[in-house]
């Protein structure tokens, strides 16, 4: 959930950059591609969030089993989730128009995409009726993988392979909705 905040606080400051301070004016004026604008602002991302990077390692450290496989799949979630909500902030914030604007749907859809979907606990305590829409959320599928690689709630081989492949799609689908339909030189 951490990682899925941090690439989701990426739409208000793009907003706050591109509204307030013309920022993103010169950019595009610029040589430079909406992909190198954007990772070169998730990685400030990145660095403002590893306070609470380094205490989750800390406290995954201590209370979380992983073997090195299992390290290599949790790196690799919480990338994919950060890849996803990075590109979901960056193409709202190319629309927003106003930095309270930005801040209202990132803490709506952080809120949105963390307590529906089991983030914080096991899938099975959703009862099954509802279950099917914590699905429909992309933070499901990564809690499922992270839950997997941490042996909190072990998954079937199928399973992962299922969630790792829709965790993949929809971050390849939101990043082709980012290049098409983010608003990069028509300010």
């Amino acid at each position: 959930m951490s990682m899925f905040s941090s690439g989701m606080s990426l739409q208000a400051d793009l907003s706050h950059l591109k509204n307030d301070f013309k920022l993103q004016d010169m950019v595009v004026s610029s040589p430079t591609t909406w992909l190198t604008y954007m990772t070169g602002i998730a990685l400030s991302e990145i660095v403002y969030s590893i306070p609470a990077l380094a205490v989750l390692v800390l406290l995954a450290h201590y209370y979380l089993v992983f073997d090195a496989f299992g390290v290599l799949e949790f790196v690799g979630v919480l990338l994919l989730m950060f890849f996803a909500s990075m590109a979901v902030g960056y193409t709202l914030s190319t629309f927003s128009s106003d930095i309270v604007q930005s801040f209202a749907f990132t803490r709506l859809l952080s809120m949105l995409f963390s307590t529906i979907p089991p983030v914080y606990y096991p899938i099975a305590y959703i009862p099954l009726p509802y279950r099917y829409l914590a699905y429909l959320s992309p933070t499901t599928y990564a809690a499922e993988i992270a839950q997997n690689a941490s042996g909190f709630q072990p998954t079937t081989t199928a399973m992962l392979a299922l969630d790792w492949t829709i965790l993949i799609a929809i971050t390849i689908i939101l990043f082709i909705i980012a290049a098409r339909k983010a608003r990069w030189r028509e300010i």
